[in-house]
């Protein structure tokens, strides 16, 4: 009989052993490791019945017409049904720059509240970037877990680059007028999946926020690439930090009756600049906002006369200008000029905060560089283009 057992007990493989749940009872199988980091990347397998596992779970089904695609994505754990959906769509405009969010609806989202209820909003912000400056949010629907909204939320002075790199987050929270604001799901898209001038909507599970990882507990090797990690996110983030965007519009005219290169006796030859907008521009005061102005110089201005400056617009990351400064001079003399365009944040009895700026010139590089030369090529078009401002003060410029 010892015999027999002694047998039966060299016939277990050790695979066999870890697949068996030895605690008293019936013998089931343990669950498997990859039950505990559940897939939510939208790329995951497909089931044989053509949906992911996340689209079975939810029961989720697209309803877009011809011209509108739909995507479904989620995660495959039980979050799915425990923190509810969210039905929105992304459309970007490539000949405005602009990004349109609109907020549909969202459906059995987690009670928050002691009435068994909720009051959501949806805010929405582009990663990496300053939440402060990139934020939008929804209003609120009181006392509803499924509630519809039916918004539209929109961007301006997103280029293709931006396209190309952002994450758009999408967070549905609680409002609390007591207590903080509380966060019921969230929902990211990377902006790489949107095809200009086309309208996508998306279907999706709100799922928990990413958690960080705690270096303190674990192992050495976790703990170094913890660090690594961290160490390049913040470098990535610095390279990527942007105080705002600055939409411009430069025009030469020619003079009416003198050739390209000189002005008639009369004048009326020069460089018209034209200040737009701003957006998503840096916060500097308390408030969460700032009270932005622009100046423009003209570069090398001997007789210092080259500064103009726009009216200052209170409260706001977003102001809108729509002024113009013209500068009377040939072609041949702007070619070696160079424009200094600097925002700043108005402040009463102090010094006014820089906040961003950028140069157009002939030394200029990228899209200010392609933008100044559009104009010198283009003369009489009026050329408009974004620029990203960057923290770095002209050396030519000063508080007032």
């Amino acid at each position: 009989m010892s015999t027999r057992r002694t047998k039966k007990k060299l016939s277990i493989s050790i695979r066999e052993h870890m697949a068996i749940d030895v605690c008293p009872g019936p013998i089931r199988p343990i669950r498997q490791i990859s039950d505990y980091f559940p897939h939510r990347s939208p790329t995951s397998p497909r089931s044989s019945s053509g949906l992911g596992p996340s689209e079975t779970a939810c029961g989720l089904q697209g309803d877009g017409d011809a011209s509108t695609s739909v995507d479904t994505v989620g995660s495959d754990s039980d979050d799915c049904t425990e923190l509810g959906t969210l039905e929105f769509e992304l459309r970007y405009e490539q000949a405005t720059s602009q990004l349109h969010c609109t907020v549909i609806r969202a459906k059995g989202l987690k009670p928050m509240d002691f009435n068994g209820l909720a009051d959501p909003y949806v805010k929405v912000h582009l990663l990496p970037g300053a939440s402060k400056a990139n934020k939008l949010k929804t209003k609120t629907i009181r006392n509803s877990l499924n509630p519809v909204w039916n918004e539209t939320l929109t961007y301006v002075g997103i280029t293709q680059q931006d396209m190309n790199r952002k994450t758009l987050r999408l967070t549905v929270c609680d409002e609390d007028k007591l207590t903080h604001n509380e966060l019921i799901g969230e929902s990211r898209v990377s902006l790489k999946r949107i095809q200009g001038d086309h309208t996508k909507h998306f279907h999706t599970c709100l799922e928990h926020p990413p958690p960080l990882p705690s270096p303190s507990t674990m192992g050495e090797a976790l703990r170094g690439i913890s660090c690594y990690l961290r160490e390049w996110e913040n470098e990535q983030l610095h390279s990527l930090e942007e105080r705002g965007r600055l939409l411009l519009s430069l025009q030469f005219l020619p003079p009416p009756c003198g050739g390209d290169d000189e002005p008639d006796e009369d004048g009326g030859g020069g460089l018209c600049v034209g200040v737009k907008r701003c957006a998503h521009l840096a916060a500097m005061d308390v408030n969460g906002f700032s009270d932005p102005y622009v100046k423009i110089y003209l570069k090398p201005d001997i007789h210092k006369k080259s500064k103009h400056k726009t009216a200052v617009i209170k409260k706001t990351l977003n102001p809108e200008f729509n002024e113009e400064f013209f500068y009377e001079m040939s072609l041949s003399e702007l070619a070696n000029k160079t424009l200094e365009v600097t925002v700043w944040d108005y402040d009463l009895g102090r010094s006014n905060d820089f906040i961003g700026g950028v140069c157009l010139g002939a030394q200029a590089l990228g899209d200010a560089l392609r933008h100044w030369t559009d104009c010198l090529n283009n003369k009489g078009q009026q050329v408009e283009r974004w620029h990203i401002l960057t923290n770095q003060l002209p050396k030519s410029a000063n508080h007032d």
